[in-house]
């Protein structure tokens, strides 16, 4: 956390470095040199508590005890009591801090004793304290065997010198229950076993412990969606984490131990069986262009070299339940490494592309074409019909720095880049300096560009072009495509290029949607002989729309797409057997099922 000077905490040189980098306002240091009133009071309300500290070497490491609130408290006088189950054997913090101790022994700190660090969690209530301060004394009681347990009771007393209440962004609430563990080592070496990856994978939190010099600690949680931190690395010649450091509260302690020392002790606890890793290793910040480089999307983002490692089975005393799930976490966001895109070529590149409004025509209430003339297409790459775009709105829309928005938590972690698939085509007659995307008004930066007027001549960063949603079409073959409302907009882009006598064209849509089919058809009156329309609220629609969409003769049913439907298709002789698909979430899941037994190319829009 930071120096003790003359009563009052100042923020250290690696906290102020982080601080000016990322261009943060001047503010004393919140942290109260004693354990407070109110911390004091949340302690015994905690079912957990993440202690770190370090061993001979300087390395940190975390652990994560309790099961059940009560087990730690305030006994006066800034000191703190824990009594809990630990695993005595691999847990790698209890055998610093007990050094090694046996049943009944006590080990005593006076002078020089351990530095530690430790955060109180409540993940119901999403209730945290920070602390940091001294080891005073440790001992360790019987050991349990009953129901093959094998964990002993340890009693840890702490002098609290630092203490700061924390915020509840990114916690993910866990009903926690205590339990007998029965450690069992499973792997001390790297690369990390298969368990452990899985474990990483799964796992929404961890607990993370810094120092400053070795002089003074901190202990924090990470949290985000399942899998947010990602593995870099993982084989004989190294092993290699990053994660992203999300919007919070500004301070910056840990980021700033890590400025002045690059190292960190993790602790990654699954809470469905009592698996647990413990990792420490040199850490690197990243900052601007160097994390959204690796990790895109990211503005801050930490790498971390494991050094050393114990992943052991069973050694938590303590199972977690899952319950409701932050409102203000971000979407995963992917190493370049596992999805690359050229929406970040521009991260390597100083200019910059915008692409500017100079169109736009409303097909239906809620869905419109909007055209961009692009001003660098060098620098923003050539698009190709089936790809998307990626533009940013962040300038426009963004709204400073808040550390907390409970009116729209999401928009905290929203860096306001959106990706649309690109429905225009070169043999259409776009040029290659221009681009259009046909989108429905479904969130605030849609609603904000079906509320510009083009003479107002809005310019947004283009981030670029990505995807190869490819159409192909082989001999004697007639290729099919289902698409779901606004699904349809690749297979627009490609009709130019394709044999419309050999597409066979399944949409799905609401009645509210029959302008995009209408306006489709009289772009391409060739395609709606190949089309069978299935909408759903036709009582609601007009009856001129209706008759206008019969007019150009495709096929309207007036019901859901059914899995008869789709059967009866697969079955014709000249259909090909790799079917394409551009849909919501659950119509693909449903397409996918009926269509088990042919190869299915489909557009998500998981960008």
């Amino acid at each position: 956390m930071a120096f003790i000077r003359s009563g009052q905490i100042e923020w250290h040189e690696g906290e102020l470095s982080m601080q000016e980098k990322l261009h943060v306002p001047h503010q004393d240091n919140p942290t109260s040199p004693f354990l407070t009133p109110n911390a004091a009071r949340l302690l015994p309300q905690v079912p957990l508590l993440a202690l770190g500290t370090l061993d001979d070497a300087g390395r940190p490491w975390t652990t994560l005890l309790g099961g059940e609130a009560g087990f730690v408290r305030s006994l006066g006088q800034s000191i703190m009591g824990i009594k809990t189950l630990v695993d005595p054997t691999h847990d790698p913090v209890i055998n610093i801090l007990l050094d090694g101790k046996h049943e009944g022994d006590t080990k005593e700190h006076e002078k020089d004793s351990r530095v530690v660090s430790g955060l109180g969690i409540d993940l119901v209530t999403r209730s945290r304290v920070k602390l940091a301060g001294r080891l005073m004394v440790g001992a360790l009681g019987n050991t349990s065997t009953q129901g093959g347990a094998d964990a002993t009771e340890a009693q840890i007393v702490v002098k609290v010198e630092e203490s700061l209440g924390n915020c509840p962004k990114y916690l993910n609430k866990k009903d926690i229950t205590p339990t007998l563990p029965m450690p069992a080592l499973v792997s001390t070496k790297l690369p990390l076993p298969a368990e452990a990856i899985k474990l990483l994978a799964k796992a929404d939190i961890f607990f993370i412990s810094s120092s400053h010099g070795g002089l003074t600690m901190g202990t924090n949680d990470r949290g985000g969606p399942a899998g947010f931190c990602r593995i870099l690395q993982n084989d004989h010649t190294s092993t290699v984490l990053v994660y992203p450091e999300y919007s919070g509260n500004r301070l910056y302690q840990t980021l700033g131990n890590l400025q002045t020392t690059p190292k960190a002790g993790i602790v990654v606890p699954d809470f469905d069986n009592g698996d647990v890793l413990y990792l420490t290793g040199t850490t690197e910040i990243l900052i601007g262009d160097e994390a959204a480089a690796l990790l895109p999307r990211s503005n801050l983002a930490v790498r971390v070299q494991v050094e050393d490692a114990c992943f052991v089975h069973d050694g938590l005393a303590f199972r977690g339940t899952l319950g409701e799930q932050s409102p203000y976490n971000p979407p995963v966001r992917f190493l370049t490494t596992e999805r690359t895109s050229g929406v970040d070529a521009q991260n390597k590149n100083d200019r910059t592309a915008y692409a500017k409004l100079i169109k736009k025509e409303l097909l239906t209430p809620t869905i419109g074409r909007f055209r961009f003339s692009v001003s660098d297409p060098e620098v923003a790459g050539r698009w190709r019909p089936g790809q998307y775009v990626a533009l940013a709105f962040e300038d426009e829309l963004g709204a400073g720095y808040s550390h907390m928005r409970d009116d729209d938590p999401s928009s905290l972690n929203d860096d306001l880049v959106r990706s649309f698939t690109v429905s225009s085509s070169r043999r259409g007659g776009t040029p290659e300096d221009e681009v259009e995307i046909t989108i429905r008004n479904v969130g605030k930066v849609t609603a904000f560009l079906f509320r510009q007027n083009v003479r107002a001549g809005l310019e947004v960063p283009l981030k670029g072009f990505s995807g190869t949603f490819a159409i192909h079409q082989h001999a004697d073959e007639v290729v099919p495509f289902v698409a779901g409302g606004i699904g349809i907009t690749p297979l627009i882009a490609q009709l130019p290029d394709l044999d419309l006598g050999r597409i066979r064209l399944i949409w799905t849509m609401n009645t509210t949607d029959i302008g995009l089919a209408i306006d489709t058809f009289e772009q391409y009156p060739q395609l709606a002989s190949s089309t069978a329309l299935y909408l759903s609220g036709a009582a609601e629609s007009g009856q001129e729309l209706q008759t206008a969409l019969g007019r150009h003769g495709a096929q309207v049913c007036e019901r859901r797409l059914a899995a008869s439907d789709i059967i009866s298709i697969k079955g014709q002789s000249d259909m090909s057997t790799t079917w394409y698909i551009c849909a919501g979430a659950k119509l693909r899941q449903s397409l996918l099922l009926w269509l088990s037994d042919r190869k299915v190319v489909y557009e998500s829009f998981d960008y």
